[in-house]
């Protein structure tokens, strides 16, 4: 799921007077936690660390506080069908407890957002359940695209946004600490996979996804049950993490980040994501035509993963060079806590695109050369497969 760039303004908790809060938000500030602003939230960028939490979700386990992300449940008859028609996914083959990872796409195939859809499975009356999550900042964007595009009449959808805890447990040892909590076998859970159980008694949606690029759950349940477990977790030493160290998690997994990497104007092919296209499998989708288009003709630029040298940073909105000219531009950029040198993302015209391609990033008015690497720049040994 989705986060913020590295370079993030921190404020003080005081000076931030018209954000949101999530029901997690004091015992942030308990924790000494530093805050920012983002996507319309009041969000903790950092507790101990960035480096120190980054360590804790690598080697041990972390938990964040997601709760600003969007919600959403939905069940009716035909309702994976009418869902087919707006993602270029094939949702047809998910079975009962198993998720895909997907897009929204607009008329042009450009990206309305990243999104989750849990497939719950059917009941005895042929209604279908699922799961979505969204991206805080999309959420009301996405909320209206799909009540535009499916029939009120046969599917009911709920936004619990509001009334909901979402908290990532990432790492290697998250599992085993979240299984104490938790009353149902955590252990048989494949990567996407999710379940309905229990947390201290009372209903939780559990789903073996992720935004770190470690094994681990996100957890969504009632606020008093949330506040609960964040605080037992934080008693059996799962160390809090912030936005920050999201950021750098997820970019050493190559992760896109919606509004800097993929926005409505990036289609699932120029971005790596192709992989999420079935159009041997689909029938028609909105932005089809374009995608087929790109397919047969290839597309004009691709997103890359850049190494550059020494400690030079490239970061997001950085001109990307050949031969002295601008060719493209950095989306994001950090230096990688885990590898230790600067890794970036960056849109680049396909022919440079290339493993081993040099380049060069400007950074404040001089150019460092780069390289083009294979992504994603970390892949960790602990992940399930699914």
């Amino acid at each position: 799921m989705r986060s913020h760039n590295t370079k993030i303004p921190v404020a003080n908790s005081e000076n931030i007077t018209e954000s949101l809060r999530t029901p997690l938000y004091q015992q942030s500030v308990e924790l000494k936690a530093r805050f920012t602003s983002f996507g319309g939230w009041e969000m903790p960028v950092q507790y101990s660390g960035i480096t120190l939490e980054h360590q804790a979700v690598r080697n041990t386990a972390g938990m964040f506080d997601i709760s600003h992300m969007g919600k959403f449940t939905l069940q009716g008859k035909n309702l994976i069908s009418q869902l087919e028609k707006l993602v270029p996914s094939d949702l047809s083959r998910l079975q009962p407890g198993q998720a895909q990872y997907t897009v929204l796409l607009n008329s042009q195939a450009g990206i309305i957002d990243d999104i989750i859809i849990y497939y719950q499975g059917t009941d005895t009356t042929a209604i279908q359940k699922v799961v979505i999550i969204v991206n805080a900042a999309t959420t009301e964007k996405d909320k209206t695209w799909l009540l535009q595009h499916l029939d009120p009449d046969t599917v009911d959808f709920q936004d619990l946004s509001p009334d909901k805890i979402l908290i990532a447990v990432q790492g290697p040892k998250a599992t085993s600490h979240l299984q104490s909590f938790v009353s149902a076998d955590l252990t048989p859970i494949k990567a996407f996979g999710h379940l309905e159980t229990t947390i201290f008694g009372q209903p939780a949606f559990l789903a073996r996804t992720g935004y770190t690029g470690e094994d681990g759950f996100e957890v969504m349940v009632d606020t008093q049950v949330g506040i609960e477990l964040w605080q037992r977790l934080y008693d059996v030493g799962v160390i809090p993490c912030g936005l920050g160290c999201r950021d750098t998690l997820r970019l050493e997994a190559a992760m896109a980040l919606y509004g800097q990497d993929i926005d409505d104007t990036s289609t699932p092919l120029e971005a790596g994501l192709g992989w999420l296209v079935h159009l041997d499998t689909k029938s028609d989708f909105i932005g089809r035509e374009i995608l087929e288009q790109q397919k047969t003709e290839g597309v004009q630029r691709k997103l890359i993963g850049l190494q550059t040298q020494g400690r030079n940073i490239a970061r997001h909105g950085y001109p990307v060079l050949s031969s002295g000219k601008v060719v493209g531009e950095v989306t994001s950029g950090t230096i990688s806590p885990t590898l230790g040198y600067p890794i970036a993302l960056a849109y680049v015209p396909s022919q440079l695109a290339n493993i081993k391609q040099q380049l060069e990033v400007e950074i404040r008015g001089k150019a460092y050369p780069a390289v083009v690497v294979k992504r994603p720049f970390y892949r960790s040994k602990n992940r399930v497969t699914n």
